[in-house]
């Protein structure tokens, strides 16, 4: 179950030192996302720190007030010049047993030192936080996943200082999806072929989903990538609030595979808002059991949300791969049309946890 009460340490001058080693007047603090104008700042500098690292924004409103709002599940900290305007931003998410997620941001406007200074300190932050919440789970070592886009060499450079290392490329992957595609498959709310029948899951009268058919979600998902890179156990219930705190999330966007009337595929999509044009679709998750590969159930559910979202008017269908799996999964997607948009990147760190 999740927590009532949050894993982490909410007050930052619990986990930092007396000295942060900022500017004479900066301030480390917290936000709740109640000041609208933090709130703001923040969209600023998540902006700028994609414009900086693949050239192009997209972050939201909905994109920070994700991380602001999920508090059992997350820890906020801001950095504050001598007039009290927003200039780093650090963020954590307890996302599952031995896993734990950070966002790391610093204006791009500020001068080296200043800006090393916001970016040591948030590192601290969140080292104490790791060792937080892995003694809150009984861990003797936490792990901190965090992402940067491949272009990005400033921030490239911090990770490396603090500590982390490079364990993965991932490629963001787009296609386009024309309005002739919804006949792909003949209901993406329903259809068969080849013995494999793929469905949403099934809605109630109150039109919440039916939990059986999210248990059989959350159990392929954990199957099927047992043998993924760092795949990290996670709950029915921590599975089932981390997806719901996604902007994107849709109960229509959940689709299982059912092989001889057992559930052996599942794709978990979500709506990705168009900043001037069409939105589009996004594969969440694809997992497919491996009593069942071979069988197209991938390809089926694949065609079933690309289906969806000619149906729905939507322009794209986008997805991310494991670079370095040797399963070569991009083979697929390369076929069916989809393309690398920008290449992202995971730095972990390990983290000791004091007894």
């Amino acid at each position: 179950m999740i927590p009532d009460d949050s894993r982490f340490e909410s007050d930052p001058a619990e986990v930092l030192a007396d000295d942060p080693g900022l500017p004479q007047g900066w301030q480390v603090g917290t936000i709740d996302g109640a000041d609208l104008s933090d709130v703001d700042r923040l969209i600023e500098l998540l902006r700028a720190h994609e414009r900086a690292g693949r050239g192009w924004a997209t972050g939201s409103e909905d994109d920070v007030l994700v991380e602001l709002q999920g508090i059992e599940m997350r820890e906020n900290v801001v950095l504050r010049d001598e007039v009290g305007v927003i200039r780093a931003w650090g963020s954590v998410h307890d996302r599952a047993e031995g896993r734990m997620l950070y966002v790391h941001i610093v204006d791009q406007t500020l001068r080296d030192s200043a800006a090393r200074a916001c970016s040591d300190l948030l590192f601290e932050w969140a080292s104490g936080q790791a060792e937080r919440v892995g003694a809150e789970r009984g861990r003797t070592v936490q792990q901190i996943d965090t992402g940067a886009f491949a272009d990005d060499v400033r921030q490239h450079e911090w990770l490396e200082a603090a500590g982390f290392d490079k364990v993965r490329t991932w490629w963001q992957m787009s296609r386009s999806v024309t309005p002739e595609e919804s006949e792909l498959v003949p209901d993406p709310a329903s259809w068969e072929e080849g013995g494999v029948v793929f469905r949403r899951v099934e809605r109630q009268g109150d039109g919440m989903p039916d939990e059986v058919d999210l248990r059989a979600v959350h159990d392929v998902l954990e199957g099927a990538f047992t043998d993924h890179f760092n795949s990290a156990e996670e709950t029915f219930h921590e599975f089932i609030h981390r997806l719901r705190e996604d902007p994107g999330h849709r109960w229509d966007h959940w689709w299982l595979a059912e092989v001889d009337g057992v559930a052996a595929g599942a794709l978990v999509g979500t709506v990705s808002t168009g900043t001037s044009g069409p939105d589009g679709s996004y594969v969440a998750y694809l997992g497919v059991l491996a009593s069942a590969r071979g069988r197209g159930v991938a390809k089926g559910l694949l065609h079933t949300i690309i289906a969806d979202a000619a149906a729905c008017g939507r322009d794209r269908v986008g997805l991310e791969v494991d670079a370095d799996s040797p399963t070569r999964a991009d083979g697929l997607y390369l076929a069916m049309g989809w393309g690398t948009k920008y290449v992202t990147e995971s730095w972990h760190k390990d983290v000791p946890v004091p007894t």
